[in-house]
């Protein structure tokens, strides 16, 4: 974008050397533009999948259901919960959730 206003800078307003000033440091700036939102875009990627839940904490909903980041998941535990509490998804089988409670190093 810098660019095009260069170009027309040096076209209608600037004298003759300034001109090739302007358009060559509009491109450089575009350049350099383009090239730090291309490395900003690249940085770490997002946990996406079912496998990014494991190890995230979850809410007791019901004692089938789970609370993970928002979203309700079927879950199964060796052991009961009450309504309420924290339990850690240990893994994940399909569309239900393995639960247990929280290791200590969490709390």
């Amino acid at each position: 974008m810098l660019l095009l206003g260069a170009i027309l800078l040096a076209i209608f307003v600037l004298p003759s050397p300034w001109g090739i000033v302007a358009v060559f440091a509009g491109g450089l700036i575009d350049v350099a533009e383009s090239l730090a939102l291309l490395r900003w875009s690249r940085r770490k990627r997002s946990a996406t999948g079912a496998q990014a839940l494991v190890g995230q904490t979850a809410v007791v909903n019901s004692p089938t259901q789970v609370r993970v980041a928002g979203e309700l998941w079927e879950a199964r535990s060796g052991e009961p919960f009450a309504v309420g509490d924290e339990v850690e998804v240990t893994a994940v089988e399909g569309l239900t959730l393995e639960v247990s409670r929280p290791s200590r190093a969490q709390r």
